[in-house]
């Protein structure tokens, strides 16, 4: 599996220390070796699978992430090692790439083993569940009930009927008999309501008790078929742990630890150790390899509800891997987490108006607009400390970190529950300026695709018609220069990360903001600036509006 740069490599110093995973932009090792892979996928004959770059070709179309792993055999050489996340093609190997970390599907396995009896299971209760007998009692049952129904409710008319022949009867004879007369055909009337009364009693007990015994033969059938689901139910939970356990990953030192151990407390995500970050160092350190620097490409179409871009280098995935490569990199010196790091150390924030009730400032890029999990420094933060008798949450709004751009801060829980309504009802106005990667051929639209965060790689947002809020964007193109266009945003709704998902994804303007490190390309800085807003003075209870040039 290691193999050997084919490219001239001379020259190209090692990094000091390895990838951050899910942070980096490669290194030219890893950039080379990423290549030459690309290379062998298009020229390759080992498997058959629709990636979705050829029109006409058979097979569901998916996109996969491919990794490649820089590293140091045990005889000095420099090479690359080459994975796959998940299966191509319906297979787990291929000639070229590493192994998977855990194979449930070889011959004699713990999965092998452990599903026979499950699948023993989920035979009889199919047989069970098709048999003749449980379909004729279901449509007997449909039809007493039907029945049940429909007598009853001929009988509940006949009753009704007669009570109202009963009342006629006592009006028209209530000036005719005598007082006895008139007593006894009342005795006579109460005795037939009563009567009345106790035959549809009666009537809807027969039909109860026939409803209940076709009943109580199909639950009793039922009942024998929910055991054997609990049992299989207990006996996949039993097989998964056994699994889970089973399923371990080495670090440099040598140490193992399962997806139990690893997790802890928590269920392992689905897929989780299948990705090729894991599959790479795990080849690597049980071969005696040194791990020098990594990167990993998305090959193939984007999915429908994520951003993923032929070619594109991205991180590793948080929700499966940070706790798996947090093991495996245990002692492996990385370059620093920037998610760590205070991005804003060192920079002011400039303020461009204030008075006694609000304050609006430029907020620079990579900027915290309220404190994070890691970094408390913010644009929260530094005005709590400005003005210590303030009240309220004074930030009305917030901007993206990598955001820069306008932003209201208020002196007083009245004057931020004031604006803070006109944000709520749509009543501020607000214009952003930005530098996307492509062109765009429209020159005005708006873009409607609902939005939801990626539960397994936070705070990556997703486009979900199903479980996803709405998001509008109109858009306005003012330039288109050298293969990038330069755009107004007028956002009608205010959704995490909705400008860069609008931008970025293919039913959007698939045409990413320049320097977006979650859904294009790491770059010097985000191209998104909010340059202009427009409200109510809490005060003068006038329209006011403020703009500010981008830096860019």
């Amino acid at each position: 599996m290691f193999l050997r740069f084919k490219t001239n490599i001379d020259g190209i110093a090692l990094p000091e220390r390895f990838t951050f995973p899910f942070y980096y932009v490669p290194h030219p090792l890893a950039g080379i070796a990423a290549k030459e892979l690309q290379h062998h996928l298009q020229t390759q004959t080992d498997f058959e699978h629709n990636f979705g770059l050829e029109e006409g070709k058979e097979g569901p179309v998916l996109g996969k992430m491919f990794g490649v792993l820089v590293v140091r055999n045990a005889d000095g050489e420099l090479g690359y090692l080459s994975a796959f996340s998940g299966k191509i093609a319906e297979a787990l190997t291929y000639p070229g790439f590493v192994p998977p970390v855990f194979d449930i599907h070889l011959e004699d396995s713990i999965f092998s083993r452990g599903i026979v009896p499950i699948n023993e299971i989920n035979a009889r209760i199919k047989e069970m569940e098709s048999h003749p007998i449980i379909r004729l009692l279901r449509e007997n049952l449909s039809e007493l009930k039907q029945e049940a129904e429909q007598n009853i409710k001929e009988q509940k008319a006949l009753v009704k009927q007669k009570k109202k022949e009963r009342d006629q009867k006592r009006k028209e004879t209530l000036d005719t008999l005598t007082k006895e007369e008139y007593e006894l055909l009342h005795t006579e009337l109460n005795e037939e309501s009563r009567l009345i009364a106790i035959r549809l009693k009666r009537l809807k007990k027969e039909w109860s008790q026939k409803i209940e015994a076709c009943q109580k033969s199909l639950d009793n059938i039922q009942s024998e078929i929910d055991v054997l689901k609990i049992e299989r139910k207990e006996k996949s939970s039993a097989l998964q742990a056994e699994i889970f356990k089973a399923y371990t990953f080495l670090n440099q030192a040598g140490k193992s630890k399962s997806l139990l151990d690893i997790f802890g407390d928590e269920v392992p995500k689905a897929g989780a150790g299948e990705c090729a970050a894991p599959k790479l160092l795990q080849y690597a350190f049980l071969n005696g390899m040194d791990p020098i620097c990594m990167a990993e490409f998305w090959w193939g179409a984007s999915p429908k509800s994520e951003i993923r871009r032929h070619g594109d280098f991205y991180p590793a995935c948080r929700g499966k891997c940070y706790p798996i490569l947090g093991h495996m990199l245990e002692g492996i010196e990385t370059d620093e987490n920037p998610m760590l790091q205070n991005m804003a150390f060192g920079k002011k924030i400039p303020i461009l108006y204030e008075d006694e009730a609000i304050v609006i400032i430029n907020k620079p890029h990579e900027f915290l607009s309220v404190p994070g999990k890691h970094v408390q420094d913010s644009v929260q933060f530094r005005f709590q400390v400005r003005y210590p008798e303030a009240t309220g949450p004074m930030v009305v709004h917030r901007l993206d970190m990598s955001t820069s751009g306008l932003m209201i801060i208020t002196k007083t829980k009245e004057h931020y529950q004031f604006i803070q309504a006109q944000f709520i009802n749509r009543k501020v106005k607000k214009r952003y300026r930005a530098r996307l990667d492509g062109i765009i051929k429209e020159n005005e639209g708006t873009i409607d695709l609902p939005l939801r965060v990626d539960l397994e790689d936070r705070p990556r947002q997703l486009v979900c018609y199903e479980h996803g809020k709405r998001a509008v964007t109109r858009y306005q193109v003012l330039e288109r220069k050298e293969n990038q266009t330069l755009v107004h945003f007028f956002p009608e709704t205010g959704r995490t990360h909705q400008l860069r998902v609008h931008s970025a994804h293919h039913l959007g303007l698939n045409c990413p903001i320049i320097g977006d490190d979650i859904y294009g390309r790491i770059g010097e800085r985000l191209h998104l600036h909010s340059e202009y807003i427009g409200f109510i003075h809490p005060i003068s209870k006038e329209w006011v509006e403020f703009e500010v040039e981008a830096g860019f």
